[in-house]
């Protein structure tokens, strides 16, 4: 626990110097900027979209769509790599079309979401929806295959029926790799709410981001930009501390302290 936490404090070390130079470079150069603010004002911008609810507000925006649309995707998704990872022929036909779907970017599709749903939640639902249907398609495709055979024939000799296999067999066995998809798509889930809300929904943090750009708040700009960061961190870290305690007896190195 002592080496943990000092190995903790000196990655602190580095960000917190880059901290200091800032402020004292700003201290010694007061020059005006449209872009650029020390930490200081970044701390009292902070406090700004605290008190006046923005803080609140764009979180739980986000937060919602990319929720919402993560259950989407990840419905869907392993809905998806089930079927193709237990049935060949299933497997045959999606394969072209999985690996030509799969390359389009999710900001591509801005433009399709806001012609088919317009402004709002349900057109950030869709983007994030796609976006995070191909972790879990894929990797709950590959984690079905790897599955040991005999746990198959197994389930067979007792009778197992086909859900029964799935629910209580294959989608067990393949929990490691289905968490894995979870972690990478909650954070794609969030990287995708906020450029969607950048770049065309009038919500949430992305919203945020651009309307304190344009009214020339750089501290307002940073302080959100900084908590996208650590929002995003925060979640990795839960679903890390989950994974130990799930997972520690399946992954060996693996645990709550990982």
């Amino acid at each position: 626990m002592t080496d943990a936490l000092a190995k903790s404090w000196r990655g602190w070390l580095f960000p917190l110097a880059v901290l200091a130079a800032s402020e004292i470079w700003f201290l010694f150069n007061p020059i005006l900027s449209d872009t650029l603010a020390p930490p200081s004002r970044i701390v009292l911008g902070a406090v700004d979209i605290v008190t006046d609810g923005t803080f609140l507000r764009t979180t739980y925006q986000t937060l919602f769509a990319a929720a919402a649309g993560l259950l989407i995707g990840m419905i869907a998704g392993t809905a998806g790599g089930v079927l193709i990872g237990l049935m060949r022929t299933a497997d045959r036909l999606s394969s072209w079309s999985v690996e030509m779907l799969r390359p389009i970017p999710s900001v591509a599709l801005i433009p399709l979401s806001l012609l088919t749903f317009g402004y709002g939640y349900r057109m950030e639902y869709a983007v994030v929806a796609w976006a995070t249907f191909w972790p879990f398609l894929i990797l709950t495709q590959h984690a079905l295959k790897q599955i040991d055979v005999r746990l198959i024939e197994v389930s067979k000799l007792m009778g197992f029926g086909i859900f029964s296999r799935i629910f209580k067999i294959m989608l067990p066995a393949a929990a490691p790799r289905l968490f894995t998809a979870l972690r990478l798509a909650v954070g794609l889930s969030l990287v995708v709410s906020v450029t969607v809300e950048i770049a065309a929904n009038p919500q949430g943090l992305g919203y945020g981001l651009m309307v304190a750009q344009e009214s020339l708040r750089p501290d307002r700009m940073f302080a959100l930009l900084i908590w996208v960061g650590i929002l995003g961190w925060a979640i990795n870290y839960f679903l890390v501390r989950i994974e130990g305690r799930l997972f520690a007896h399946r992954t060996p190195g693996l645990t709550a302290d990982a």
